[in-house]
């Protein structure tokens, strides 16, 4: 099977300033990860680091890894006493095992999803954990909608990829049982995310994360389709000058066995 380019704007200001909710929403999963000092601690799909600096605070050792050299570049600047690695995480080979495993925003991006479960499951010590969360089953729903309509009425359904993995909470606990994870906790949740940017929130979602359904669109095609796209979904996700992308999120417990 051929694998289709993703074509995403990776902007590291951007993501620091209008998308920061990326990173704020994962700090209530550090109470669960509870690293403890002395510990080697690896963020998968780490971003611009922030959540891996509040690893390392504690006293962990922390290394991000980052598939996208725009982000691992701001983190290494923002954050020079903590190691960032840039690659894909879904082929990263580790040269250490470590206590936890932390991915935040991360997992739905690797459409591999067992190989990147595997990677994982590779670079913990027996007894090790994970923690995550990502999207699942029916995340952004009414975007993903928007943009599908939109292509059907330009006769251009061929534009469209879809670039996210989102799946039910027993597909993903089956995917870690099989690479010896014990499964704690597994939840599926909505978390609807208010957008900054008033009228031009949506419109700055998609031209950040939702490129990536229409690689090989020029820009002027996608600032056509996405602003019909969000007109399509106005009236369900835009409220007292407020856009709300309709997240849902999966979140993971588990400790590796064998």
């Amino acid at each position: 099977m051929v694998k289709k380019e993703q074509k995403v704007h990776w902007e590291a200001d951007k993501y620091d300033g209008s998308m920061r909710f990326v990173s704020a929403f994962g700090s209530n999963m550090l109470e669960m990860l509870n690293p403890q000092p002395g510990e080697v601690i690896v963020d998968f799909g780490c971003g611009t680091g922030d959540l891996a600096a509040r690893i390392a605070e504690c006293g962990a050792t922390v290394t991000g890894v980052d598939i996208s050299p725009v982000m691992v570049e701001r983190a290494r600047t923002k954050y020079p006493h903590i190691t960032f690695e840039c690659a894909d995480a879904i082929g990263w080979l580790a040269t250490r095992q470590y206590d936890a495993v932390f991915s935040n925003a991360a997992l739905h991006w690797m459409q591999d999803a067992e190989a990147a479960v595997k990677t994982m499951a590779n670079c913990l010590r027996v007894g090790g954990r994970l923690v995550a969360e990502f999207g699942g089953y029916g995340n952004v729903g009414s975007i993903v909608k928007a943009v599908r309509e939109t292509l059907e009425a330009k006769g251009r359904t061929d534009a469209f990829v879809m670039p996210w993995y989102f799946p039910k909470v027993g597909q993903y606990a089956a995917l870690l049982e099989r690479e010896g994870f014990e499964v704690l906790m597994a939840i599926l949740f909505d978390r609807p995310t208010p957008l900054e940017d008033g009228e031009q929130g949506m419109m700055g979602w998609l031209r950040m994360f939702g490129t990536a359904m229409v690689p090989n669109a020029t820009d002027a095609e996608m600032d056509n389709w996405f602003a019909e796209a969000c007109q399509r979904m106005k009236d369900e996700c835009y409220m007292d000058g407020q856009w709300t992308a309709d997240y849902r999120r999966i979140r993971i417990q588990a400790i590796k066995h064998s």
